[in-house]
């Protein structure tokens, strides 16, 4: 098992990397590897792991829901919420019916196992929307009108919906015999109480999500029980995969809903702990993705797509562009979505992954008549769907949606950190550098280090660049030199490099507020578009 956690953790990230450079998303080549590791090609993931898959692909998801509602946003949400509740229920329904439809002529299917069906198709893949959605709000595409939002709001609903069904039908396929329920000298069939537990199930996941939250800052904000980011992320993820498991063990409520909404809540009670936590995920996922797509790739039944595969994707085709479009369109009426918005759904809420991987072979276990098909129309919706919904997200998004201002409370955003260190051969260029050295060992960022040679001996400049290696030995930096006029040179070398502050000394004992006009430091804070740290120089201490 050692052995298969080693092969999918490398192979799955260097050639996802692979795949990334050649502007393709990294979960393809995932998938790739996991198809190449599994048991229908190489057999190198041990029965064990592969025997684990599950829990841990319900490891992955919650971590991925997490950072879902760490990411939502209440404002954008209330100016958008009957849309994101029309998209949590119509596109589904939609699609689902259609490929009932298409199933019934096609595979000769009954009305119940068409349903069945178009139940696990219909589903969307929150391991393939959340991080897609995410990273268009960390550069603002979509955020002024919540698009974002929306349709994370609306797929985690649609799951919710698409699984109790998909649980009704089973029951009904499997089991012989009345299955109606007398209530109060009244007979319903379980679909005609459908509304109930759908209900309730969401009812009591986001009640539970508002607790849980609440527990986690009582927990880790007033108690004071854990001491870094860490410590919060653990628990956190732990509290939330029990949400997961109670839902389960008690399927009353929406364990991926609760989750959901315990983030969204987190952010809500306390904004400080939530930015922390999103860290915290962002690095559980760098894992969780992995392990979650290889082991997908591995769960792929690569024998029984061949009899299916071109029925199938027209079974797909139908679902999407006839079932879906109409709830896109449904979902969006009477909204103020332009036309160009409406048509992002298509790319950005059709990718299918994670649901069907999970219950895609259940109906063949459980002995289903159909059972077979269903699950290569399950693995075939993984192949296509999930590849292309996550290359087609980003590729889209820049030409069908309005660029907006991010909000950096309510998502992370990955930023390289580049700072300026602008120095002389003074003894003040030694403060100058440690200053530098101590600002991007707080964000993690490079230097650049720039001298302006001014007719200076080249022995100084030697030995400038030895002290610029011993003050700055842990942190990546370059050191380059240039000509000119020293002030324009270190503003027009901080926007060549993208810098993000400029850090720089200030010469002589007077303060800030008397710097000379004329000087440098004063001419670049004055015309520098940038933010400038002025350093002093270090005290010298004299030991009587």
């Amino acid at each position: 098992m050692l052995a298969s956690i080693i092969w999918i953790l490398l192979m799955g990230f260097f050639v996802g990397q692979i795949i990334r450079r050649l502007n393709a998303p990294a979960l393809v080549g995932m998938v790739l590897v996991g198809i190449l590791l599994g048991p229908q090609v190489g057999n190198v993931i041990s029965p064990d792991m592969l025997a684990a898959a599950d829990a841990l692909r319900t490891i992955a998801v919650m971590v991925i829901l997490m950072k879902a509602g760490l990411g939502l946003d209440r404002e954008k949400l209330s100016q958008q919420g009957t849309v994101a509740l029309r998209l949590g229920f119509l596109p589904a329904a939609g699609e689902a019916i259609a490929v009932a439809i298409a199933a019934i002529w096609l595979f000769q299917f009954d009305l119940a196992t068409g349903l069945l069906l178009g139940c696990i198709l219909g589903a969307e893949s929150p391991a393939v929307i959340v991080p897609g959605m995410l990273r268009l709000k960390s550069l603002g595409w979509g955020v002024k009108k919540g698009i974002s939002d929306a349709i994370l709001t609306g797929s985690a609903l649609s799951d919710v919906l698409l699984l109790l069904v998909f649980s009704l039908l089973l029951a009904f396929l499997t089991q012989s015999g009345d299955t109606s329920i007398n209530l109060g000298g009244l007979t319903f069939s379980p679909l005609q109480l459908l509304p109930f537990p759908v209900v309730m199930q969401i009812a009591l996941g986001i009640l539970l999500g508002w607790v849980t939250a609440r527990i986690l800052v009582l927990l880790l904000t007033r108690q004071n029980w854990t001491q870094n980011a860490v410590q919060d992320g653990l628990v956190a993820a732990s509290i939330a995969l029990l949400l997961v498991v109670l839902a389960e063990a008690m399927p009353v409520f929406s364990g991926y809903l609760a989750v959901m909404a315990t983030g969204f809540f987190l952010i809500e009670l306390d904004a400080p702990l939530a930015r922390r936590l999103r860290g915290s995920f962002n690095s559980l996922w760098t894992v969780a993705e992995i392990i979650l797509f290889v082991l997908m790739g591995a769960s792929i039944q690569l024998q029984v797509l061949g009899d299916t595969l071109l029925v199938g994707l027209l079974v797909l085709t139908i679902g999407t562009l006839v079932g879906r479009s109409l709830g896109w369109y449904l979902s969006t009426l009477g909204s103020n979505w332009t036309w160009k918005e409406r048509l992002f759904l298509l790319p950005g809420n059709s990718a299918k992954a994670t649901v069907q991987a999970a219950i895609g072979a259940v109906p063949l276990a459980q002995g289903v008549a159909g059972g077979e098909t269903i699950l290569a129309l399950a693995a075939l919706s993984i192949l296509v769907t999930a590849p292309l919904g996550a290359w087609a997200i980003p590729t889209f998004a820049p030409k069908l949606l309005e660029r907006g201002e991010v909000d950096p409370t309510k998502v992370a955003i990955a930023q390289n950190i580049v700072l300026l260190a602008a120095v002389d051969t003074s003894p003040l260029a030694g403060s100058v550098l440690t200053k530098a050295a101590e600002l991007a060992r707080r964000c993690d960022g490079r230097v650049v280090v720039l001298h302006v040679i001014q007719s200076e001996d080249p022995a100084k400049v030697a030995r400038l660049q030895q002290q610029v290696q011993q003050r700055l030995a842990d942190i990546r930096h370059r050191f380059v030199t240039t000509g000119g006029i020293v002030p324009e040179a270190i503003v027009q070398a901080a926007q060549d490099h993208g810098v993000a502050e400029i850090v720089m000394g200030k010469r002589g004992d007077r303060s800030l507020d008397e710097v000379l006009i004329g000087s440098v430091s004063q001419t670049v804070l004055e015309t520098s578009p940038l933010p400038v740290v002025i350093v002093e120089r270090e005290p010298i201490h004299s030991h009587s």
